[in-house]
């Protein structure tokens, strides 16, 4: 049944139907409706719309169904409802009744889509993320591993001046650093909940929406009813980030494409990114890198059609509106899928440095370094350049290489020119000279290399038994200067489930707890980070993984002491008072160094109000 139907005297026909319904497409959103839906929940049971019974059953059964999604996500796409909102009602409905048509109120499709569209959004570029990591980390691997191939530079496709093989990967390290930083940008800017808005007005109830933006994991609400409802400003940064990055990444494909071709033969692709040809079985084609040139297109046309789309549009929302979503849905895949391909490509080429070498020094690319010599011995670079290029002439009429000639063929034309002509003409010599930041000297692309490692990769995961020394360190460290309860080494190798670490580049550099009493009250504690890391971030990874983690456990509750209470406040804590904190003043308070002048503060978290959904779980710095 349609939510709107009661206007009417009529449905709509089968031909308008097939037109309007976007559940088709729209059905990948499954799961953040039903999350949507949860925190919707709470939101009424907060305002007393719902009593806590009613809150209760109706979680329970959206757990259910997000359970049942998640079995079987395609089948959401064969029911026959109009979008993916329709359908989570209508399926409520079937499991609690009546009760099911309550969770709508002061809620609207509009702020309901613009609010399940960000979140996928938000997850899907954690996952594109993750994705830049890891073709970044494969061309650095790459550029270290050929460190001191030379490669024939490019301009005009002629042959330029040699560069570094690895200063060539390192040119798609910085595309890609500004692809990553792009797309922070962006998440950063979506990172705000509509939910509340209703259709373009607000809601009548009195829903505490900085609350529930917390409670769905957002950094705050938005700010204005008409906008939250309308804007699709984060679908068009998003298209413009991947276009950018498929630009990218069609420069690098077209790079390859030539460098693997017979006529270069600098490369060789794996077999597993490559095809043969029908008819001729000589041919080893390289398809994966023509469909990431092709498939850049795609992410083009996305972005043209979202321009056009929203051009004009007046306020609030407009039908023209569920436009948005085929185009990025099938964009980002596009995108992720051709990261994951290229870095395929990177991971099982074969370079041939002799082949690459030798077309380096062919092509006079080192006439540069002569003009440079000329004007070395006081002649201006424009007469130089003239010099050289008559020079040049000699030595293809002589079919020989610059440095070829003899030193009566050089002072012929110019007679400044020595012996000490001929080291400055080698093909080291060349790189070596390129030695101003950002050139292509040995010493400046081993640097270039060095600072990108240094581009920190955060994990936060559980901890495990090997990590035991390293949590051992980082506690007696705190428990020293005072911050935390020193624990036995033997106490942490028995409570290790309750740990959780972050490791920067492969190496444990935070640490924290979640601590159950017998009540089902949890405790974080013992967080810590190592203090001479230098990379931020670590603290805030920690606890949202604890949380997350309480969360599953089904926990209600989740205090801290601390003296940082800033820190925890932007997490979601709120202050509490300590003599509601029996289990800790009883196990642990006793045994503090500061128990006479204690100024930690007690704060908690009810897990009611968790983020739900996965958070993610990496970062760069």
């Amino acid at each position: 049944m349609a939510l709107w139907g009661g206007r009417f005297s009529s449905g709509p026909d089968e031909a308008f139907k097939q037109f309007n319904d976007s559940l088709p497409f729209d059905y990948v959103m499954a799961e953040q409706d039903i999350i949507g839906s949860v925190a919707w929940a709470g939101a009424l049971n907060r305002v007393n719309v719902l009593t806590d019974d009613e809150h209760q059953r109706l979680v329970a059964a959206l757990y259910e169904l997000l359970e049942e999604v998640q079995a079987n996500p395609d089948s959401v796409a064969l029911s026959g409802e109009e979008d993916i909102h329709s359908h989570v009602e209508a399926a409520l409905i079937n499991k609690v009744g009546d009760l099911g048509k309550k969770l709508h109120t002061g809620r609207s499709r509009n702020d309901q889509v613009a609010t399940d569209f960000r979140l996928w959004c938000k997850q899907t570029a954690s996952t594109i993320a993750d994705a830049l990591i890891a073709i970044k980390q494969s061309l650095l691997a790459l550029a270290e591993r050929e460190f001191g191939t030379v490669l024939p530079g490019y301009t005009h496709l002629q042959r330029a001046q040699p560069v570094l093989f690895s200063h060539w990967c390192m040119a798609y390290v910085e595309m890609l650093e500004r692809d990553a930083s792009r797309l922070q940008d962006a998440v950063k800017r979506m990172d705000q909940c509509p939910l509340g808005s209703g259709a373009l007005a607000g809601t009548a109830y009195a829903i505490d929406r900085e609350l529930l933006a917390q409670d769905l994991g957002f950094a705050q609400a938005t700010r204005n009813s008409l906008d939250a409802v309308s804007d699709r400003d984060f679908v068009v940064e998003l298209l413009s980030t991947a276009s950018i990055s498929m630009l990218h990444l069609s420069r690098f494909a077209e790079d390859l494409i030539f460098y693997n071709s017979g006529e270069a033969g600098f490369v060789e692709l794996a077999d597993n990114v490559t095809s043969g040809s029908s008819l001729m079985p000589q041919k080893k084609n390289p398809d994966a890198l023509e469909l990431i040139r092709g498939k850049t297109g795609r992410v083009f046309g996305a972005m043209s059609a979202m321009m056009m789309t929203l051009k004009s549009l007046p306020l609030a929302y407009n039908k023209d509106m569920q436009e948005d979503k085929e185009g990025l849905f099938d964009a980002l895949p596009t995108w992720l899928a051709c990261l994951h391909m290229a870095q395929s490509c990177i991971n099982g080429i074969k370079v041939n440095g002799e082949r690459t070498r030798a077309a380096a020094q062919g092509g006079h690319a080192n006439a540069t370094e002569l003009a440079d010599y000329l004007v070395a011995k006081g002649i201006p670079f424009r007469e130089g350049h003239h010099i050289v290029g008559q020079l040049v002439q000699v030595a293809i009429g002589e079919g020989k290489n610059l440095e070829q000639l003899t030193l009566e063929q050089f002072q012929a034309v110019s007679s400044v020119i020595e012996e000490d002509v001929y080291p400055v003409l080698e093909l080291d010599a060349c790189l070596q000279a390129r030695k101003a930041l950002g050139g292509t000297s040995p010493q400046q692309v081993a640097n270039a290399i060095k600072h990108a490692q240094q581009q920190h990769t955060i994990t936060v995961r559980d901890a495990n038994l090997h990590d035991v020394e390293a949590i051992s360190e980082l506690i007696q460290y705190w428990a020293k200067v005072g911050e935390n309860l020193p624990r036995a080494k033997s106490d942490m190798v028995h409570s290790i489930n309750e740990f959780a670490v972050t490791e920067v580049n492969g190496k444990v550099t935070g640490c924290a707890s979640l601590y159950i009493y017998d009540t089902g009250l949890a405790e974080i504690r013992s967080l810590g980070v190592n203090p001479d890391c230098g990379v931020k971030g670590q603290g805030r990874l920690l606890v949202e993984h604890l949380l997350v983690k309480a969360k599953r456990l089904a926990l209600k509750r989740v205090i801290v002491l601390t003296r940082v209470p800033n820190f925890f406040a932007k997490l979601g804590f709120g202050q509490s008072s300590k003599d509601s904190l029996p289990e800790k003043v009883m196990k642990d308070c006793e045994l503090c160094l500061r128990k006479a002048n204690c100024d930690e503060v007690a704060m908690d978290f009810y897990l009611q109000h968790a983020p739900l959904g996965e958070i993610p779980c990496k970062l760069i710095t």
